[in-house]
């Protein structure tokens, strides 16, 4: 049962998200500012969602719908946040497990209504680099695709998106804010109109961010607050997959936000440029996919015998 504290709809999308969701949506259910949980299922085949939904067929709660097709992150964001309850909107990766405290630190940096992120961090405790970045512009991508931002210390003018101060440990005002975790007015949310759908996987949640910063809401890292991020779920054996649609993304998310990424000769040379890093990464992406593919097959035999 929802205590008398919740107010926060926790909303989560699987799409072959693997086992560890499970324990992702337990962690959220045992929050006390918990009053709902949405998982939107984008039709995955692993069979997750079902499991997730008999283990708590008896928490009101709960709430697993189940997509006919896989719609991308946002637009199944967004069909959570339509049905949602709650004053607050949470929006919680699969591979993301909260502490006790999360939303408690959570929902006391956001005060006056902000949008408000956490330190993600890998299995081994390591910020990941996402959680402490600029909004990514035509220079600083330029500079961090090119090398030029290891140089950032002697010439600022060549910082890139990921920054390299130290980390706060106080909640601080930021430029954008990792997606593996956002806590924001569910108000907020409909005013600007959820996500945008154009995103199928990656930079969804930086243009969510630029509008919600551009509608006068402030945004907020919570230094104190720090969540295990363990990545991968559903991108296993996909790696080219995502990186396709992260290089999509970035196009999209520069020509809309970014007046310099409109103009000649950027308007001609990004394409270019943005498609040429991608089939630089290409080949090492497929073999690793081939690889993770050929063990998941190991694997399965070994488990069938």
């Amino acid at each position: 049962m929802a205590s008398d504290t919740a107010r926060v709809s926790v909303l989560m999308v699987l799409a072959d998200s693997g086992a560890g969701a499970l324990d992702a949506a337990r962690r959220a259910l045992d929050a006390p500012e918990c009053a709902e949980l949405i998982v939107l299922d984008n039709a995955s085949r692993d069979g997750i969602a079902q499991r997730l939904a008999r283990e708590h067929a008896d928490d009101a709660r709960v709430r697993v719908l189940e997509l006919s097709a896989n719609l991308g992150f946002g637009a199944a964001m967004n069909r959570g946040a339509a049905v949602a309850r709650g004053d607050w909107l949470l929006l919680l990766n699969p591979d993301c497990l909260l502490a006790a405290d999360t939303l408690a630190r959570l929902l006391a940096a956001a005060q006056d209504g902000a949008l408000v992120g956490a330190i993600v961090c890998d299995t081994q405790g390591r910020p990941d680099a996402a959680a402490w970045r600029r909004a990514p512009t035509l220079r600083r991508v330029l500079c961090m695709m090119s090398g030029l931002a290891h140089f950032e210390s002697r010439w600022p003018a060549l910082a890139g998106v990921n920054r390299r101060d130290a980390l706060p440990a106080a909640t601080v005002a930021v430029e954008t804010l990792s997606g593996a975790l956002l806590l924001l007015p569910r108000a907020v949310f409909n005013q600007v109109g959820g996500f945008d759908a154009g995103y199928f996987l990656h930079f969804e949640d930086l243009d969510l961010c630029a509008r919600v910063r551009a509608g006068g809401t402030p945004l907020r890292l919570a230094g104190a607050a720090r969540v295990l991020h363990a990545k991968g779920g559903s991108s296993g054996g996909r790696a080219l997959f995502v990186a396709r649609h992260k290089h999509r993304g970035l196009l999209r998310y520069l020509r809309t936000h970014d007046a310099a990424a409109r103009h000649w000769p950027w308007r001609a040379l990004l394409p270019a440029l943005v498609w040429l890093h991608f089939a630089m990464q290409a080949p090492r992406l497929a073999w690793r996919d081939a690889r993770a593919r050929g063990h998941a097959r190991v694997g399965a035999g070994v488990a069938d015998r």
